[in-house]
Formats: C-alpha cells, structure tokens, sequence
C-alpha cells in the first residue's frame, strides 16, 4: 500500500450521503468532513437539496463554515463543486492547483501531503482530472473517491468515463490503498471481489 499516507490521526465523517438516478428523487454528492493535524477540509460540497445538508452536520460537530481551512474537489462536474462558495477562507485543491481568494499555485495533486495522514493521489476515469483524498485513520485508510465509483454498485461502465481501461486502472489503485471507500453519490462501502473494475 504505497499510497497510503504514513500517519494514521484523522478522522472524519460524511455529512451527507449522496443519491443518483434510481438511488434517489434525482443527484445529490457524498459531502464529507475529515479532519487531522489542526485542517478541517470539506470533500466535494457538490449538490445536495439545500445547504443545510452540509452545514447542519457540519455546526452539530460544532463547526461553522469559517472553521473550515480545506475544501478538496475531485473532480469538476458541478455536481460535486456546487456549493464550495460555502467555504469561502477555504484552500480549495483540484488535480493541479491550490486556490485561495484570488490566489493560486500551481502543483501537481499526486502525492500530495495535506498532512502526514492526508494525501491526494491522481485518479483519473470518470474525468481526466479526477483525484482521491486517502485519509489514514485508526481503524485504516479511507478514500474519498469522488466518482470512481458512483455507489458501492458501480456503475460498471460509467457512460461519462473518456478512457475505460484508465477508470479501471484508477480503481485497483484506491482498492489496493484502501480499507473503506466513499463513492461520489451513495455510501461508503468496503472494496471486495464484487467491487465494480
């Protein structure tokens, strides 16, 4: 597991778990919270009902959106971006730049350290750009995924991904860091033989 993060303190929880299609009235993100060495980072405040599907879970850890130093996009279809104007003191990191106010810095996403126990890896499948967070817990690794994998379905063939044999590529990397995996629209689930490649 050579992309897993060395440190093993953060943790997090999912704000909010997403829907599409079949799964639900229409598309709604995964928002997660994850949080380690003093950054409170958001991944992908994309789509829900209302904001206070992020914010409510969010104050009841007894957090506001200024608390929040980090947003991490996956990818940027608007389903999983739409509501990061929540978090407007927020570094927002994408696959190659680190945004702040009316700043950035270009850097490349793979292998980069958050934290000892944050790192974000190139993923590309659903889109060309897509990255995961891999946040080192106590009790593993977990991977914010984004839309690798939708659901804990699949879908198998995503009908969005440019390059097939690459999302499957992408998907044997998370599965081969990860102990859990939280998908971009359903929740997290563990990776296994039924795990759609």
């Amino acid at each position: 597991m050579t992309d897993a993060p060395l440190g093993r303190s953060a943790v997090y929880k999912v704000l909010t778990t997403g829907y599409v299609g079949s799964t639900g009235p229409g598309v709604a993100a995964t928002v997660s919270y994850v949080s380690d060495a003093g950054r409170h980072v958001i991944f992908d405040p994309g789509m829900v009902a209302s904001p206070d599907r992020i914010l409510g879970p969010l104050a009841a850890l007894g957090l506001g959106p200024g608390d929040i130093t980090d947003v991490v996009l996956s990818h940027h279809h608007p389903d999983n971006t739409m509501n990061v104007g929540l978090f407007p003191a927020a570094r927002v990191h994408d696959h190659q730049v680190e945004y702040r106010g009316d700043q950035w810095s270009n850097r490349d996403a793979e292998g980069y350290e958050l934290t000892p126990s944050l790192r974000l890896i190139r993923t590309p499948g659903h889109s060309r750009e897509d990255i995961t967070l891999l946040a080192g817990t106590d009790t593993g690794v977990v991977a914010f995924a984004g839309d690798l994998w939708w659901h804990a379905q699949g879908p198998a063939d995503d009908p969005v991904a440019p390059d097939r044999a690459v999302l499957r590529a992408s998907r044997l990397r998370v599965l081969a860091a990860a102990d859990l995996i939280v998908p971009g629209h359903g929740a997290p689930f563990e990776g296994g033989e039924s795990t759609p490649l």
